[in-house]
């Protein structure tokens, strides 16, 4: 594409340190190669590489919301620092088109002895803005960042939550073509975040580019339309944001595997281990050998061991169903194979809506927990023993309070070796397991929203 239609264009790029382990072989590298050269010998090296990234190339459009994610030292925020120009590249090139407003640490580019005012001055004229056009803008800066006093009060005496406000409140006032936010936005208390991911999405209705860094999946879900998963410095995905994030899930799912696989004993004997067929960082094929991969193998992961084969929803009656109205129950039934014998098992789902957002999840560990706790009545699912070879089935139900949308089920079977999911192991995950949709008979039953809060009026 053209400059015309592309924010950012990156090719081929690549960034690397010099280690060195000694400060002699600081010295040595910069002396003795020079000297060889001249001589015309070989250069020698007194440093390890370190490549942060490797390889990267890929375009973002104008106006549009991209994201980056990945593991802490994956290369996510050098590479911001490339395209912000904060770093030079070693190999390959970055172009970028338009104003770059950045927040990668807090309170970069302010002095600590200065108040908050004189920053806010220091820092606007810093981006590019005249000292005429900050006091044009700074009742809207002060009243965005919402420090108050402290205004005027020397940033070294501000926690790091209001040197976010003040940083976020100056980047979004210059009007900027392109917004980096990297992790920035943590660190605020809830209010505040409402009001930054406001703004944001005003910007982006404006035409603004935004180059988004967030560990929150469902802000990254939610906020931007591609991504791009990053390991160890290198592309290992790139595409829809919801593709993107299934695959960083894929990734922290192994990971985390192969570290218990480390710390728990493989045998039923040696404690609350699963059999070694389904151990953990050894990711099985959850289905039979004549079984030809579709479309859903590329939406679910896991340790094997058991597998989901069936999620359905259901009216009261027992009927097949998929289309919902407030009041009505929704039964759906998560039907499993199990290949193994286990018990301490969890068979969860999780709903979204069209747009992305988490409206909830639960399963039957939720249930057992308040059975344990003494608030609740019945059996624990979490102590029932599962036979190799075992079909089974859990009903989950629950009466309709969604609004009007169409909503995706995920669902999934987990191995937790104690009842309250502080050590949990994946061995069946399934996007898209079934989907169904709520419609509201407005002349009946009408609110607007997420869901039905079941209000009243009283006068």
């Amino acid at each position: 594409m053209s400059s015309n239609e592309n924010s950012i264009c990156i090719n081929s790029l690549g960034k690397r340190y010099e280690v060195y382990a000694t400060p002699r072989d600081r010295l040595r590298q910069f002396i003795i190669p020079p000297l060889q050269r001249i001589t015309g010998r070989q250069p020698s090296s007194y440093y390890q590489e370190f490549w942060a990234l490797q390889d990267i190339s890929f375009e973002i459009r104008k106006g549009e919301a991209f994201g980056i994610v990945g593991r802490n030292g994956s290369g996510k925020s050098t590479l911001l620092q490339l395209i912000a120009g904060t770093l030079t590249p070693t190999v390959g090139t970055v172009e970028t088109y338009g104003r770059i407003a950045a927040l990668l640490e807090l309170g970069s580019g302010f002095n600590p002895e200065f108040t908050g005012r004189e920053n806010v001055y220091l820092n606007a004229m810093l981006l590019g803005m005249t000292h005429d056009e900050v006091d044009a803008r700074f009742d809207k800066i002060a009243a965005f960042a919402d420090i108050g006093a402290y205004l005027d009060q020397p940033v070294k005496t501000y926690s790091s939550g209001m040197l976010v406000r003040l940083a976020f409140a100056v980047q979004v006032q210059i009007e900027p073509d392109i917004l980096i936010v990297d992790e920035a936005l943590a660190v605020g208390d809830a209010l505040f975040q409402k009001r930054c991911y406001n703004r944001i999405e005003k910007l982006l209705s404006d035409g603004v580019t935004l180059l988004f860094v967030s560990h929150d999946q469902e802000s990254v879900r939610t906020l931007t339309h591609r991504a791009i998963l990053l390991k160890e410095g290198r592309a290992v995905s790139m595409g829809t944001s919801s593709q993107v994030l299934l695959a960083y899930r894929k990734l922290l799912h192994e990971e985390e595997s192969a570290y218990f696989a480390q710390l728990v004993p493989k045998s039923p004997a040696e404690g609350s281990a699963l059999p070694a067929e389904a151990a953990p960082g050894t990711t099985t094929d959850q289905s039979s050998p004549d079984r030809v991969p579709g479309r859903t193998d590329q939406l679910s992961f896991g340790d094997g061991g058991i597998e989901i084969t069936s999620v359905k929803t259901f009216n009261r009656d027992g009927e097949p169903w998929t289309v919902f109205h407030p009041g009505e129950l929704i039964r759906i039934c998560v039907e499993c194979t199990s290949r193994i014998e286990t018990d301490h098992i969890n068979v969860g789902i999780r709903i979204r809506n069209r747009e992305g957002i988490k409206i909830f999840s639960w399963g039957t560990l939720n249930q057992d927990m308040q059975v344990l706790a003494g608030h609740r009545e019945g059996d624990v699912f979490w102590k029932r023993h599962i036979h190799a070879g075992e079909c089974f089935h859990v009903w989950l139900e629950c009466d309709c309070t969604l609004g009007s949308n169409l909503y995706e089920i995920q669902a999934s079977v987990s191995y937790e070796s104690s009842p309250d999911y502080t050590a949990q192991r994946m061995l069946h995950w399934m996007d898209e397991a079934a989907f169904f949709q709520t419609l509201i008979r407005k002349d009946e039953y009408f609110f607007g929203g997420l869901c039905d809060l079941r209000m009243v009026a009283r006068w």
